[in-house]
């Protein structure tokens, strides 16, 4: 099977002296100066990473990060399909991924040859693809959606037009009881975000009777968190939100405790973004194993020996490109 994506094989790491932190973080500074480089990290790495990072965000902030930066090379400390983004709408720079096996398991649950085979069963659909997923993928879609445009990505779509909503379960959910369109959606998920449940969230509102929610629609308890809400079995200050969402309503919320309901690398953020205020994760175990591959010796690694190059075909590229840019241009 064709994926539409191809990297640079894996060098196998040299034996070299032990380095500190402080050895580390300054070979990557004279790097990326010598070779004109940004690193963009997402919310969710390590807290070493983001604060080494020139730009830190949500998936698509840091790829329109990456169209719009001067630089030469691009270091993209996140998983496989963050730096196809990149690489898709950046192709005249370098775009590394320090470690090759950072993947996602939302972006796993479907592949483009079963998006083709879901888009035979119902000619004419228009197929919304969230930004979690493959180039390849993305190359079958005819719009790309975040989590925080979703909802203004399907509001977008003509009422007589059938959806086919991929690959996350919840999240489509949730854009189905916002907009109240029937969708056709993938039964795929993201298997930490699906780990947060109801009991995770009521507990913890409980507990801390005064704080405020955010809960990213991707997790297991969002569906249901909107129905407990509407019955007033959740505080009304319970909002979902985008990751990038979750920053700026912290930043400027009168509130002074937060329950977060996503994976735990965003407390790092929020934290250092709103130092005076109170993160609780919603469930401590809501960590993603692949985000925390990338550290800062594989961060100077590839500067270093300039792995693992990030490629996406043309025709690929070319395709998925237009499904991106019709979500942009909406917002």
């Amino acid at each position: 099977m064709t994926t539409g994506r191809t990297a640079s094989p894996t060098v196998p790491a040299p034996q070299e002296e032990h380095l500190s932190q402080d050895e580390l973080i300054a070979r990557i500074n004279e790097l990326r100066r010598a070779r004109n480089a940004v690193i963009l990290a997402h919310n969710y790495e390590l807290p070493e990473i983001q604060d080494l990072a020139d730009y830190t965000g949500d998936s698509l902030g840091l790829s329109r990060q990456a169209a719009k930066t001067d630089a030469d090379v691009i270091v993209f400390c996140g998983v496989h399909f963050m730096a196809e983004t990149a690489a898709i709408l950046s192709p005249e720079k370098r775009v590394l991924l320090p470690d090759l096996q950072a993947g996602c398991s939302l972006a796993d649950t479907i592949t483009a040859e079963q998006v083709r085979e879901w888009k035979k069963e119902y000619p004419g659909a228009v197929v919304v693809a969230y930004v979690n997923t493959s180039a390849a993928v993305k190359a079958e879609a005819d719009i790309c959606c975040t989590s925080s445009n979703a909802v203004q990505v399907v509001q977008s779509i003509p009422e007589d037009k059938e959806i086919l909503f991929l690959p996350d379960m919840f999240l489509g959910s949730y854009v189905e009881k916002v907009t109240g369109r029937k969708m056709h959606i993938w039964m795929g998920e993201c298997h930490v975000h699906a780990g947060i449940d109801t009991d995770d969230v009521a507990r913890l509102a409980e507990r801390y009777p005064g704080a405020e929610l955010l809960i990213h629609p991707e997790c297991g308890c969002s569906t249901s968190s909107m129905y407990d809400l509407a019955m007033g079995d959740l505080p009304s200050n319970t909002c979902l939100l985008s990751t990038g969402k979750m920053i700026e309503h912290a930043r400027t919320s009168p509130a002074d405790t937060f329950i977060v309901a996503t994976e735990v690398g965003i407390l790092h953020r929020l934290r250092k973004d709103s130092p005076h205020k109170t993160f609780i994760p919603a469930a401590d175990h809501a960590v993603c194993p692949f985000m925390k591959m990338i550290t800062l010796e594989k961060v100077y690694r590839s500067l270093r020996d300039d792995v693992h190059h990030i490629q996406v075909d043309k025709e690929t590229a070319d395709r998925a490109r237009r499904a991106i840019e019709r979500m942009i241009a909406i917002g």
